[in-house]
């Protein structure tokens, strides 16, 4: 009979231990929810770097009015987790300048805007972040703008142009990285630029020829020859690719000192192929620019790029096709031929994409998670960077999976009743499809695991 008691009493303390600490779990948040105490570091913190003037949030949310007579709309979204937007899993895998909310932010919003969106004490809120104006990282070095505006066709119709930026400086010197800055974040779709630098006396005139092309118009070579890219011989000068890209929702990887970067000689030209403008009911236009910020010595550890999938060094399993009223599987994977550190990476498909999953299994058996993104969301799709570099050993095949909604449940898809869609030799058309991990990396060096890949801004 002792030792029942025994075994009740254990087990009746076990109980309470639970109780409480459920009971303190909730205790954990405030009674009260306050702006000036509660929500006001979320809202700074996630929020208002993207709903700040010359940003894509379509309305401020700086001051208490911004976000007070916005309270139940905001409960609303964040509950859903539709904002902030970071589609990849936190569950999964993390990456530097991850922006969702926790379990507890959200209860604290959804407390405060029931109670009335108090204020609180004005005396207690933090000081407001300052960013940097027409950049998302400081003052640059350089702003390299198109030289003149592009108007954009009302015509409903996808838009693929060739645009070049030329320029001059007093000298050679080294780019720690660029910053493209959409100037129409409505209708830009995507863009890919690449860096032309010319030998001294190789080009006499940079500036001369068009300024860009229509890419559906003409050949390659056409193009080139209209944008005059060629040096003053016929030869051509030297070319490094993707310096910078854009796609909806994307901000540049901000590497350490030392990782990333390429030289950039005195008189050159930004090769913009292509810019994508997404169909538009209205005439509009388009400036859009670089911001471009130097090294004061040579990269140490340049990154190198490739890519699975469509246009990519490893096929779409099965060929990416998408039958009407189904919802389809494929993948692609890739062995790597040596160690590497994985930098960046980059999910991409168009409007039938629902969920999207990366990892590496290595040769001992092991899996490294890299992304899973559980609802697809073509209107974000981010550059993920790892909060540190993720070792992959030699013979490590990386496997990347995709799953298409070509039904009428798909809110985005841009046919009605559904039709057939596939990949058409890479078109970039939103209305095709696509298939792609991107993947940055470097060449592996041990100790690689260590170096911290959290971005922060470049001060003035």
């Amino acid at each position: 009979m002792k030792k029942f008691s025994v075994i009740i009493f254990l087990f009746a303390s076990v109980i309470l231990m639970v109780y409480t600490s459920c009971h303190q779990k909730k205790k954990g948040l405030p009674d009260k929810i306050k702006f000036s105490e509660n929500i006001a570091p979320i809202i700074y913190k996630n929020c208002m770097p993207c709903h700040r003037p010359n940003e894509p949030g379509p309305f401020p949310l700086i001051t208490y009015d911004d976000v007070a007579k916005r309270a139940k709309m905001i409960a609303y979204v964040t509950g859903k987790k539709i904002m902030p937007p970071w589609p990849a899993d936190p569950t999964y895998s993390h990456f530097a300048g991850e922006r969702y909310l926790t379990d507890d932010e959200i209860t604290m919003i959804k407390m405060w805007a029931d109670s009335g969106a108090p204020m609180g004490d004005p005396k207690l809120l933090p000081a407001p972040p300052i960013f940097p104006s027409n950049s998302q990282f400081g003052k640059p070095d350089l702003v390299l703008k198109m030289p003149s505006a592009y108007h954009i066709k009302g015509d409903n119709k996808d838009h693929f142009i060739v645009f070049k930026i030329p320029y001059e400086m007093a000298k050679d010197t080294f780019i720690r990285f660029i910053e493209f800055v959409p100037d129409n974040r409505k209708y830009l779709h995507h863009m890919n630029a690449h860096l032309i630098q010319y030998k001294p006396g190789a080009k006499k005139d940079v500036f001369s020829d068009e300024e860009y092309v229509d890419q559906d118009a003409f050949d390659t070579r056409v193009i080139h020859e209209k944008l005059g890219l060629a040096n003053d011989d016929g030869s051509y000068p030297l070319l490094t690719p993707s310096v910078a890209n854009y796609l909806p929702g994307v901000t540049p990887a901000l590497y350490p000192e030392g990782i990333g970067g390429y030289r950039m000689a005195k008189q050159g030209v930004i090769y913009i192929n292509n810019m994508h403008y997404g169909p538009a009911p209205v005439n509009d236009s388009d400036r859009s620019y670089f911001n471009i910020f130097f090294y004061n010595k040579p990269p140490v550890r340049p990154v190198m790029e490739f890519q699975m999938g469509t246009l990519g060094i490893s096929p779409v399993v099965p060929p990416l096709s998408v039958p009407p009223n189904t919802i389809k599987k494929f993948h692609t994977e890739a062995r790597m031929p040596q160690d590497i550190s994985i930098l960046t990476v980059n999910p991409h498909m168009h409007l039938l994409g629902k969920s999207f999953l990366a990892y590496a299994i290595k040769p001992d058996g092991d899996t490294i998670h890299l992304v899973r993104i559980n609802n697809w969301d073509f209107r974000w799709q981010y550059f993920y960077t790892f909060k540190t570099p993720v070792k992959i050993p030699k013979g490590t095949l990386i496997y990347a999976e995709g799953v298409y909604d070509n039904t009428t449940n798909n809110p985005n898809n841009p046919f009605t009743p559904p039709q057939t869609v596939a990949e058409r030799e890479g078109s970039m058309r939103t209305t095709d499809e696509m298939f792609q991990l991107i993947v940055t990396y470097m060449p592996y060096k041990p100790g690689d695991e260590n170096i911290r890949m959290d971005s922060t801004y470049i001060k003035n």
